[in-house]
């Protein structure tokens, strides 16, 4: 429980007794002091309300506070703030049953079944930097849900059907299924794509043959459908290798690409037009939903079919949708998407709830991402305009932050080294896109992503290192340091005041589905922790006690930040 959850009942049961059960249930807002640990503003709050002066509603309020043991002093200060001094026994006896608590604090939620639309690359195209946020995101987004005991489902939406793949199957068929062009589709799928799609521009038979195939593909002409398979097999080798090195948790049993329904499409257009929810417009089957206008107040259509017969995103997501909560049972659906999606998404939803596919009583929420720009603050690409490829990115970052343990850390075997720089390069790379708001844009910055000081991943996974170092030094495991700590001085309270919160942090994750929050949560424990270390020796503690008790708040800290890390999908170093 947070420091305020302790707090708010104690204060509110002192309001109910200084006032009468008719202010029962008012909830003080509590917040941190630069007097106190604590200081609550629920005089203010009610002193209008009561016809009293705040600082004599606030007397009376301290008057009947019953904090023994929890509060070592209660004092009036401003206009009628209540500030709350908690107790050093109080908060090493809290910091102590943190420390002997496997889950850290972090509560189990009444559990949910919930799918995650993440990730979602195309076959047979690269993925680029537009891809590292939804998927970094969203696996933190899993993870965390699963931590808190949710059922999550994995589900990586990926591109694979669609009139392309007329054109990469005759592509495939012309260079030859064991050729070297083939086998770019593990490595360089861009340069496959390309290659096709200029043949495509330039060779009429060449098109008309690509046309062609997209029908015999639908249609489920089996040779056709053995090449198809082949294109996909190849680009899920060259997903995973990109999933491999992000360190993310998808793996190909929670592809569910766009194929996935093809065989429910015609049913879902026939069912919105039996119920006159969708209508032909133009040739086309579409949906038109209240509150939806374009440009000149002009209505704008979700198209289900086109008018050429066939099927767009629209279709597609609303099967999406339908198997979600019918074959899935979702409680609730999260789709951590690019903003600009939000109309689209937002339609496909309401025209789902009119179809009775979605219930009220399930939850879609769309996580939205912003994009990573550039030094000029634009979109961030190559110089020659072209979206950056991903790998490229993180081969970079691995390469900087090599250079920067290099330059920090010479004495560490060499093998060390080359071990920790992916952790450290590609942490810093996720640590900078989860620390930002997830719809918010940044700058991608490299030499501040990999530095060891600031609000960085480095930053953090240098102080779970350097924890480690102090228990090496000790000829002592962290598992092994788990007696009593008691709380003396100022370092030693603040982070342990710090680590009392981190259940708190990370439930409320689950529930804003904001993973800055626990970026910056750990960023504070950090912190906290180099303060601590600095002012309050450990191995050299005045006496033996001191030593048993500063080294088990050290290993509640190492816990801490490596669980909070690996909720992130960060790596911690055993040495940096």
């Amino acid at each position: 429980m947070s420091l305020q959850g302790h707090l708010s009942p104690l204060v509110s049961s002192a309001i109910e007794r200084a006032l009468g059960p008719e202010h029962a249930g008012v909830d003080p807002v509590l917040r941190p002091s630069q007097f106190a640990d604590m200081q609550a503003n629920a005089a203010l709050a009610l002193a209008k309300r009561v016809g009293m002066p705040p600082r004599d509603l606030a007397a009376r309020i301290v008057e009947h506070l019953e904090a023994d043991g929890v509060l070592a002093r209660v004092e009036i200060s401003g206009p009628g703030f209540v500030n709350l001094t908690l107790d050093d026994d109080w908060i090493g006896d809290r910091v102590s049953a943190l420390a002997a608590d496997d889950r850290l604090g972090v509560p189990r939620q009444e559990p949910q079944r919930i799918p995650i639309d993440y990730s979602a690359p195309n076959v047979a195209k690269e993925m680029h930097v537009g891809h590292l946020r939804t998927t970094v995101v969203g696996d933190a987004l899993a993870r965390t849900l699963e931590h808190l005991g949710h059922h999550v489902i994995r589900q990586n939406h990926i591109g694979d059907w669609g009139t392309p793949f007329g054109m990469l199957i005759e592509h495939l068929l012309e260079v030859g299924e064991d050729s070297a062009e083939a086998r770019l589709l593990e490595s360089d799928p861009n340069a496959f794509y390309q290659a096709a799609r200029a043949r495509f521009e330039t060779d009429e038979d060449f098109a008309t043959r690509s046309r062609a195939r997209v029908v015999t593909l639908q249609g489920g002409d089996p040779e056709t459908l053995r090449l198809w398979t082949e294109l996909v097999e190849l680009s899920t080798h060259y997903f995973n290798r990109i999933y491999g090195t992000l360190g993310v948790t998808l793996t190909d049993a929670d592809l569910a690409g766009e194929s996935t329904y093809n065989d429910d499409l015609q049913a879902i257009c026939e069912e919105l037009e039996s119920a006159g929810i969708a209508t032909m417009s133009d040739g086309a089957l579409c949906v038109f939903l209240e509150g939806y206008t374009g440009r000149e107040g002009r209505p704008v259509p979700l198209i289900i079919r086109k008018s050429d017969g066939g099927y767009g995103y629209g279709t597609t997501d609303l099967a999406t949708v339908r198997h979600r909560v019918r074959d899935l049972g979702a409680d609730r659906i999260l789709y951590v998407i690019g903003a600009p999606q939000a109309l689209h998404l937002n339609m496909v939803w309401d025209t789902a709830r009119l179809a009775g596919w979605l219930p009220e009583a399930v939850e879609v929420v769309h996580v939205q991402i912003g994009n990573v720009l550039g030094e000029d603050r634009k979109i961030l690409r190559t110089r020659s305009g072209a979206p950056l490829r991903l790998m490229a990115l993180l081969d970079e970052a691995v390469a900087t932050a090599r250079t920067v343990i290099d330059e920090a850390r010479p004495d560490l075997p060499e093998q060390t080294r080359a071990a920790i720089a992916p952790q450290i390069g590609v942490g810093a790379v996720k640590y900078a896109d989860l620390s930002v708001a997830h719809e918010s844009e940044y700058v991608f910055d490299l030499s501040r992503m990999v530095s060891l000081t600031g609000n960085t991943g480095p930053y953090l996974q240098y102080a779970a290192a350097r924890v480690r170092s102090i228990f090496r030094t000790a000829g002592l495991g962290p598992e092994g340091a788990r007696g009593q700590i008691v709380v003396t001085e100022p370092a030693e309270r603040e982070l342990a005041l710090q680590l009392i919160e981190f259940g708190e942090v990370v439930a409320q994750v689950g529930d804003t589905l904001e993973p800055h929050r626990l970026c910056g949560y750990l960023f504070q424990v950090a912190q906290a922790f180099s303060a601590f270390y600095e002012t309050c020796p450990v191995l050299k503690a005045d006496d033996p006690a001191s030593r048993a008790s500063r080294l088990a708040l050290c290993a509640l800290t190492l816990d801490v930040l490596v669980t909070g890390l690996g909720l992130l999908g960060i790596e911690s170093p055993e040495a940096m």
